[in-house]
């Protein structure tokens, strides 16, 4: 028992640790939520309201959740595809495609977003691709999906692939034995394990993708009513001095988040107590 309370304290004791972990929620994650709301309060709820709720905006919402989905979706089928490829299969260049997968987390949401712009483009090599079939991609809703989608696929692979990793295959293989086809065996033997981590991916990508700027903005073609996303509205309104308004979108878009995110703790509790 000793031991085990001297291996718990290898750093500071609970006191100091509790105080600085406290710290640093409350001063990164606390105190700016709370300011949100501070600063809309000021406004009173009509004006919050007027705002928030302008068809403007609500369009914006809209198209961001019908985007934001279809991307998550998206990312749940071909992110299974991914993970199985990258723990079931050797072969040469595994470990860089396995690496290619975290790209879109290191690199730059601008730098993305520049860089689909210029390759859905019009004049880029697969914006000229897809034109030959009368779809245009740039300052589009396609355009909005292609960047939310590039954006969020680690989500949904990172979430499987160890999952997917831990998996014994004795079970599948008893499956065929016993006849099994391979879909029954995916269906019955695979897919119960990977059901509610699929779901914590597609809700971190929804989520992330609602909330996503830097990538979508130079795509998006930003057209008023028609391609306009809540963090681009929350921009401008900021670029017009009108804090007010961004932090009544901005405290929407936050209220949104939450609810999310509580769906994920709520899919991990029952994930834990099913291992259980």
């Amino acid at each position: 028992m000793q031991h085990s309370l001297n291996k718990n304290r290898i750093i500071p004791g609970f006191g100091i640790s509790f105080g600085i972990t406290l710290s640093m929620i409350s001063l990164i994650i606390l105190i700016p939520m709370i300011s949100i709301f501070l600063q809309t309060s000021k406004i009173g709820f009509d004006e919050f309201w007027r705002i928030a709720m302008s068809k403007r905006v609500i369009l914006s919402y809209l198209l961001s959740i019908k985007t934001a989905f279809l991307a998550a979706l998206i990312n749940t089928f071909f992110g299974l595809i991914l993970a199985w490829v990258l723990v079931r299969y050797e072969f040469i260049g595994k470990r860089l495609l396995d690496g290619l997968v975290e790209l879109p987390f290191a690199l730059p949401t601008a730098v993305a977003g520049i860089s689909l712009a210029n390759l859905y483009s019009d004049k880029g090599f697969m914006g000229q691709f897809f034109l030959n079939f009368g779809i245009k991609v740039s300052y589009t809703e396609l355009g909005i999906l292609v960047a939310m989608t590039f954006v969020t696929i680690p989500f949904v692979v990172r979430e499987v692939q160890p999952v997917l990793a831990k998996l014994d295959p004795i079970y599948e293989e008893a499956a065929i034995v016993m006849g099994a086809t391979p879909i029954q065996t995916f269906r019955r033997i695979i897919f119960p394990e990977l059901k509610f981590p699929l779901l914590i991916g597609f809700s971190l990508a929804f989520a992330r993708s609602m909330g996503e700027y830097g990538s979508v903005v130079f795509i998006a073609g930003n057209q008023p009513f028609k391609t306009e996303i809540p963090s681009l509205l929350i921009a401008s309104q900021l670029n017009e001095h009108s804090y007010s308004g961004a932090t009544a979108i901005a405290l929407v878009l936050l209220i949104f988040s939450l609810l999310v995110m509580i769906v994920i703790n709520l899919i991990q509790h029952r994930i834990q107590r099913y291992v259980r």
